[in-house]
């Protein structure tokens, strides 16, 4: 790593932690001719990934729109930051691990619900609506009804 203080080629790591969600590594670097400190931030390239609409259109994938859907589902929920965070992380993980330049967005909302129906019922039943396009209050139902336990099982 240069040195943005005198360019000299070699610097010295004196620190390494995770920063932000744990996708980026934030090193603390020494230079040992001008005698600067400096911070570099480390991200693994993932190639760019391009979502297929259910209308057959193609746009880039957008990381902050899946982040504001979830969170969005999860709004005014008991459910702690920590956890939400840590299930944006895993669908962002299973969509940049699929080891694909385009990825059908029906993938990417089944990722989301798996995740969100871990975390809250509501919100997994409130992101549902929107995703499954839900128009009429027996839609809810419908959909409400599949997720009670079968006669004779016991609830969770």
């Amino acid at each position: 790593m240069r040195c943005p203080h005198c360019n000299r080629d070699v610097t010295q790591v004196r620190d390494s932690r995770p920063a932000e969600d744990g996708g980026v590594v934030r090193r603390r670097r020494f230079c040992p001719g001008c005698q600067s400190r400096f911070s570099t931030f480390e991200r693994a390239h993932i190639p760019e990934l391009t979502v297929r609409k259910r209308d057959g259109s193609k746009v880039s994938f957008d990381r902050d729109k899946l982040s504001r859907s979830i969170r969005l589902a999860l709004r005014k929920r008991p459910v702690a930051a920590e956890q939400v965070e840590q299930a944006i992380v895993s669908v962002l993980g299973r969509i940049e691990g699929m080891s694909r330049s385009i990825i059908d967005s029906a993938g990417i909302g089944e990722m989301a619900m798996e995740a969100l129906e871990k975390l809250d019922t509501v919100a997994y039943v409130r992101f549902a609506s929107v995703y499954k396009d839900f128009r009429r209050p027996e839609d809810f139902l419908d959909f409400i009804e599949k997720l009670r336990p079968e006669k004779g099982e016991s609830a969770p």
